[in-house]
């Protein structure tokens, strides 16, 4: 919306600011926070006294977590979203394709998880809307926004798959894009909701993972950048930094509530929202196989739920105590807060190795 106040410079004013998509990101990135702190505590006393006994507990889960985490409010993954939503209309172009596409997937994923969110509330059960019927919605999902990055992108890299590091390295998959679309975002959506198991442990590789990928698409946006660090140029990429600011902006807010002992869980409604939508900036960029490294933490956290069930089922035996894997190490005795932190150090490594491909050709 502000972005419109530029028509109005003449080049040496203060309208002028409102072109740079920088200026515009730093915006949007504040914005969120401040929604963060303004309607953080508000919106935890309403999921308080509409959640009486708060989100259901697993039963099959670690010992502690019944005692420790009962009572504790779910669907914060509201506030995230709220945040993200205004700051993106309030700051980001409204004619820019790639903004309404992520936005289209981060809402519609958003709301499978507060229904889901909200079924396990009103049953006070742990089992919530069928993983069949929240896969195949997902699905769905994903086909509409793959077919729509196809409409989207140049004719020269429609429907095409680009491999790192091997900078003229174009793999054509013409309709089998939609399908590879599907995998990426609906994969990046359930691997975040895998790894949301202890407070702050998913919030902060996301912002993470989405920042570096804001930093890839606003690369890949521009000219002059893309020539330099021969990546494939995408028109209107760019505009998507200001959608990652403000997910950074609205997840610190929501982290200030969602910091051990967390006062609020962002349940199914934040975390496959914000899976989602980070798939879709990778598919948007294409930096589908960038995103297993960014977000190698979700592939590993998802990979050791896949691992321990087929073990399982094989042989009747399990690899891990428990998965996904941060369960594995609240059952070998490590602390909560020191599981939460190395793994987003292990994050932040991941993410300086992503980063690093843009680069290396």
């Amino acid at each position: 919306m502000f972005y419109f106040l530029a028509q109005f410079s003449d080049g040496g004013d203060l309208f002028n600011l409102f072109r740079y998509i920088t200026f515009r990101a730093g915006g949007a990135f504040f914005t969120a926070l401040v929604f963060g702190f303004l309607f953080g505590q508000p919106m935890i006393n309403l999921l308080r006294a509409r959640q009486k006994n708060g989100q259901p507990i697993r039963e099959d889960g670690p010992e502690s977590h019944i005692k420790e985490k009962s009572g504790t409010p779910t669907m914060g993954g509201v506030l995230i979203i709220g945040a993200l939503i205004f700051s993106t209309l309030l700051w980001a172009r409204l004619d820019n394709y790639n903004i309404w596409l992520v936005l289209f997937v981060t809402v519609s994923f958003g709301i499978v998880g507060f229904v889901d969110d909200y079924k396990k509330v009103t049953l006070g059960s742990s089992k919530g809307v069928p993983a069949r019927i929240k896969f195949l919605i997902g699905i769905a999902i994903a086909c509409v926004s793959g077919y729509w990055t196809m409409q989207i992108h140049p004719e020269s890299l429609s429907g095409m798959l680009a491999v790192p590091v091997l900078k003229n390295l174009l793999i054509d998959l013409g309709l089998f894009f939609i399908p590879f679309s599907v995998l990426v975002i609906v994969g990046s959506a359930n691997s975040v909701n895998l790894t949301d198991g202890l407070d702050g442990l998913a919030i902060m590789p996301i912002m993470i993972a989405s920042a570096s990928l804001g930093i890839i698409a606003y690369a890949v946006g521009r000219t002059d950048f893309a020539e330099y660090l021969d990546v494939h140029y995408i028109p209107g990429t760019g505009e998507l930094l200001i959608f990652v600011a403000g997910l950074v902006g609205g997840g610190l807010g929501f982290l200030w509530y969602n910091a051990p002992p967390a006062a609020v869980f962002m349940g199914d409604t934040g975390s496959l929202a914000l899976g989602g939508a980070v798939g879709a900036i990778a598919v948007l960029t294409k930096h589908e196989i960038v995103l297993t490294i960014l977000g190698g933490l979700f592939v590993a956290e998802a990979m050791s739920v896949i691992i321990q069930v087929a073990y399982f089922k094989s042989t009747g035996k399990r690899i891990f105590l428990m998965s996904p894997v941060h369960h594995h190490f609240e059952k070998k005795g490590w602390p909560e807060s020191q599981i939460v932190i190395r793994f987003w150090i292990i994050s932040l490594i991941l993410a300086m190795i992503g980063l690093a491909t843009l680069k290396v050709r």
